[in-house]
């Protein structure tokens, strides 16, 4: 399958205007693309106790898990940066990659379908995520 980029990162931008950034004032927008053509995006969502905070990956993982998205996971878009009079994320900076928790919660949704999907960000970056994460600790490991 293959999957738009262009309008992946643009789900993804637009999802970053969602953001509720109030201390780092850095919106983040995610959006997951699956293999049966649905795509589905998330916002950052902070807290005031910083460890309790969700990156917009591990949201949109969770609400398409939450949502019973079975189809394998093809492509994930991610923005990030300075809100702009939108709330959209502005572009032309360094790419945003998911943290390692973000990988780590990729991965476990990329297994469910058997899948080691693209990772697009800004600047034309692009990796997979076995890439990102090697030798990832998922279900076979247990």
């Amino acid at each position: 399958m293959s999957v738009d980029r262009d309008a992946l990162m643009a789900l993804a931008r637009r999802a970053s205007a969602l953001a509720y950034a109030p201390y780092s004032k850095f919106h983040v927008g995610a959006a997951l693309a699956f293999a049966d053509g649905r795509m589905l995006a998330a916002a950052n969502v902070e807290n005031a106790s910083y460890g309790l905070t969700l990156c917009a990956e591990t949201v949109a993982a969770a609400s398409a898990l939450q949502g019973g998205l079975a189809s394998p996971l093809v492509a994930v878009a991610i923005v990030g940066g300075a809100p702009g009079p939108d709330g959209i994320a502005l572009a032309g900076h360094a790419p945003v990659t998911p943290c390692g928790r973000c990988r780590q919660v990729l991965h476990e949704l990329a297994v469910l379908g058997g899948t080691d999907p693209l990772i697009w960000g800004d600047s034309g970056f692009e990796a997979r995520l076995s890439e990102l994460l090697p030798h990832a600790f998922g279900p076979a490991s247990l």
